[in-house]
């Protein structure tokens, strides 16, 4: 596999341009024939049936904060049995220039479901936090983040709790449960400490959500509940005053849980508190209530509640699968399913279809930015063959695979899918107006810090299409193949 990253990589790094009309671009296709990131330097498209659409260059939106993964216990475990060469390897692949360039993360507080098993950073109920410590992750979690660091400077980390430790709540477990009211204020210098004690490591948090999915899980993995009124006084009354009196600045940002309905709900709570809005960033989302509906009513209706706070996708994956090893053909089918199906109302159910986990990524990364989500973070960022390692059966795919057996890596689609987004937007770019596409069809349009255009285009359909682009006057003219993603990018 090292081979083909190696070519890819060079190949985005010794790219040509192309030309049309005065236009000169650069265009990058994965497809379900098998091409991937592949540079597209001659083709001609039929002029005469091509259709016209255009981007608008000077109608604006949000700015785009960037894309990532997650370093869990799970995703950092392997790495470390990775040999030096691959462990390199990864971190290129997903922070390098020339790689995915992520520059934001996630990572998680105490143990979460991705863990190899339930733990936390004290020694048994400690009510003085003097035991605190962060031993537990310095194994994993800590030396993957500092590699990744030493090759971007710049990633924004997220860090989120599962549960707080089971002494603070009232159910005295790990699985579901509240946290004590009387444990508010300990719960927040738990979060200071946190803070502290990784720049110490000489690792920065950007941003905290409060909880993971406080809405729940039914108990079935690490979790804790909150209703958005004692999320609101918990930040408040104790989380926001304390990362002040610590001199913490580092983003908050509430909810955490799927879009729909409950994000509609949860926002009108918190984000028309006036007393909460000044210790806030703002949302956090995941994806897991529908394989395809992003809900652009629910992320509209929230941006318009607070339109100077943020919204930030923190979680996807695709769930309830055991992956398919170097089997590219199945990313592009619409094979997979999900857990949200088995747990929705059968009135609900209907949101679960079966899908195709290369358009379920595009689809949402595409349709949550144009309803402004500034930020898209992924879930794990390796797994091994059988979706873990995971304490609690809870398996997934990773964009990255790891055979530590064989010392090999697999680099799915879905890889291939993040990178359209995240090598060619950096941070500071912003989201542009387009003109609309045929239903089968989505497009994400911003415009870079160095005013360079990119075009992110999917094609879900099974016919080729042509489209002439419409911008600055100009126009260029693409082929659309069936079941494609293509990066545009125009000078």
């Amino acid at each position: 596999m090292m081979g083909r990253l190696a070519v890819a990589i060079l190949m985005l790094s010794l790219a040509s341009c192309s030309q049309q009309e005065g236009l000169t671009y650069q265009l990058y296709r994965s497809s379900a024939e098998g091409e991937r990131m592949s540079l597209v330097s001659e083709e001609e498209p039929s002029q005469e049936e091509a259709l016209s659409w255009s981007i608008f260059p000077d109608t604006s939106y949000q700015e785009i904060r960037g894309f990532g993964g997650a370093f869990t216990e799970s995703s950092a475990h392997l790495w470390t049995r990775l040999n030096p060469s691959l462990q390199e390897e990864l971190i290129q692949a997903y922070f390098s220039d020339s790689g995915a360039a992520y520059n934001m993360a996630r990572t998680h507080i105490n143990s979460c479901d991705f863990s190899l098993g339930s733990y936390d950073y004290l020694e048994g109920p400690d009510t003085s936090l003097s035991s605190f410590s962060l031993e537990p992750d310095r194994e994993d979690i800590i030396p993957m983040i500092k590699a990744a660091q030493g090759v971007r400077s710049d990633i924004q980390i997220i860090a989120s709790p599962w549960t707080a430790p089971p002494f603070m709540k009232d159910n005295q477990d790990w699985f579901g449960g509240r946290l004590k009211p009387e444990f508010y204020s300990l719960w927040a210098q738990y979060f200071v400490k946190y803070h502290q004690a990784m720049q110490e490591e000489g690792i920065d948090i950007w941003g905290y959500t409060v909880e993971n999915e406080p809405l729940g899980n039914d108990a079935n993995w690490e979790s804790m509940h909150y209703t958005p009124e004692e999320m609101a006084e918990f930040i408040k009354g104790h989380m926001g005053p304390q990362f002040d009196s610590a001199g913490i600045d580092a983003a908050i940002l509430t909810y955490d849980q799927n879009r729909g309905e409950e994000l509609e709900e949860w926002a009108e709570v918190l984000l028309t508190d006036t007393a909460l809005l000044p210790y806030i960033y703002g949302t956090a989302v995941h994806w897991y209530t529908s394989t395809y509906d992003w809900f652009p009513k629910s992320l509209n209706h929230t941006h318009t509640l607070a339109p100077q706070k943020g919204i930030i996708q923190t979680e996807a994956c695709v769930d309830a699968e055991v992956p398919h090893w170097n089997d590219d053909a199945w990313y592009w089918k619409k094979e997979a399913t999900d857990w949200g199906y088995d747990w929705a109302k059968p009135e609900s159910k209907y949101l679960h279809p079966k899908y195709v986990p290369v358009f379920r990524y595009a689809r949402d990364i595409i349709g949550s930015m144009n309803s402004w989500v500034e930020a898209w973070v992924d879930w794990n960022m390796l797994l091994d063959p059988q979706g873990g390692p995971n304490h609690v059966k809870n398996w997934c795919v990773a964009p990255v695979l790891a055979d530590t057996t064989t010392q090999e890596l697999y680099y799915t689609p879905l890889y291939d899918v993040m990178r359209h987004f995240s090598t060619f937007i950096p941070r500071g770019s912003v989201r542009v107006g387009h003109s609309e596409l045929p239903e089968e069809m989505m497009a994400l349009t911003v415009k870079r810090p160095d005013n360079s255009l990119i075009v992110v285009l999917l094609n879900t359909g099974v016919e080729s299409s042509s489209l002439k682009v419409d911008v600055y006057d100009k126009n260029l003219t693409l082929e659309v193949p069936p079941a494609s993603i293509q990066t545009l990018i125009v000078n």
